[in-house]
């Protein structure tokens, strides 16, 4: 994992270059544990 410093609030998670988890689009922080479920699932 690399963490990549960002501004404006943003949070993505992205695996192999693909998004799987981005607060601007839902509109939402992640739940506890919904990341590590996303990064098991793909």
């Amino acid at each position: 994992m690399t963490l990549i410093p960002s501004r404006g609030g943003r949070f993505e998670v992205a695996r192999d270059g693909v998004p799987i988890f981005e607060k601007s689009k839902l509109g939402r922080h992640a739940r506890p544990g919904e990341i590590l479920e996303l990064l098991a699932a793909g």
